[in-house]
């Protein structure tokens, strides 16, 4: 059986417009950091990501709320994006 989670975006770099891919989201060790329930935003998009550390990724949603790190691993580029 496949692995739910996919492997890190090679394609996803500084400006990319992004959002979470909630397969990879859930359970994760980021999602039992955060309040129970995630807000629809991560998983709707846009966020754009604004730094890349390592396997981390700064993002920012056009919202008033704060910028968040999350894994690579667990995001996915924007549809014609």
């Amino acid at each position: 059986m496949a692995d739910p989670t996919p492997a890190a975006p090679v394609s996803l770099k500084k400006g990319a417009l992004v959002r979470v891919n909630r397969v990879a989201y859930t359970n994760s060790l980021e999602a039992g950091a955060s309040d129970p329930v995630a807000p629809a935003y991560l998983f709707e998009g846009p966020g754009e990501i604004l730094a890349i550390q390592g396997s981390y990724a700064q993002l920012r949603w056009c919202r008033p709320v704060p910028d968040v790190w999350l894994r690579l691993d667990q995001l996915e580029a924007m549809p014609g994006g």
